[in-house]
């Protein structure tokens, strides 16, 4: 099976951790989309019937509306059973790199209502040690260059990423050089850094399971 397909196939796998009746938490990216339209199809047969979902992206918030399912605010939600969402990385902990599409911050906001992470992915996203996908990190404009400058002190090299303003009306800085080996203390060092809105370092709301789509099927992981 080729990229897209095995998205498909996790996408589908993920509908079965979503809980009856409860509200849902929904992250962004291609795999998510295969979730959504998953989802959707369960819901659409009478299989499974939810009150509606909080989205971690106006991306994924118009693809749930397209599909008939509700969005919900974050702030009209006190938890959420589970979140689902993809990764850019994922180490045999649960930690995770994510942010490839620019939805990191809302991405955490929402996992942080969550009681479960799920996390689907492709068998290409299991690392040993984050960082060889560029880490995403959200900032505020004028900190660029200062926090380039810091990224280089680690010995990193961050880019600014060219024509991309957040849904926040954030700038994203891809960083790239890094071997994440403690990613609980790296997120909590470079996310008291000032202009750091986010960085894409899921130590703190890691995934509890891990759906991952493999040429032999979906590899259920637990951390």
């Amino acid at each position: 099976m080729n990229q897209d397909q095995l998205k498909q196939l996790v996408g589908q796998a993920a509908v079965a951790y979503v809980p009856a009746g409860q509200v849902l938490g929904v992250g962004t990216g291609s795999t998510v989309d295969c979730f959504i339209d998953a989802l959707a199809a369960d819901i659409a047969a009478g299989r499974l019937a939810i009150p509606g979902a909080v989205s971690s992206s106006e991306r994924s918030t118009q693809r749930l509306q397209k599909a008939g399912i509700p969005v919900l605010d974050a702030s009209a939600v006190e938890r959420l059973a589970v979140y689902i969402d993809g990764a850019d990385e994922i180490d045999h902990q649960g930690f995770m790199v994510k942010g490839g599409g620019a939805a990191l911050t809302r991405e955490k906001i929402v996992a942080d209502l969550a009681d479960r992470f799920v996390c689907i992915a492709d068998a290409s996203k299991l690392v040993q040690t984050l960082g060889k996908f560029p880490l995403p990190v959200e900032i505020i404009p004028m900190a660029a260059a200062q926090l380039t400058r810091r990224f280089a002190a680690l010995g990193g090299s961050a880019t600014l990423r060219a024509g991309v303003v957040t849904d926040n009306g954030g700038h994203i800085l891809d960083v790239t050089g890094l071997s994440i080996t403690d990613p609980l203390a790296f997120e909590a060092e470079v996310s008291q850094w000032p202009g750091v809105v986010t960085v894409g370092v899921f130590a703190r709301h890691k995934a509890q399971v891990c759906l991952l789509g493999a040429a032999d099927g979906v590899k259920t992981l637990t951390f």
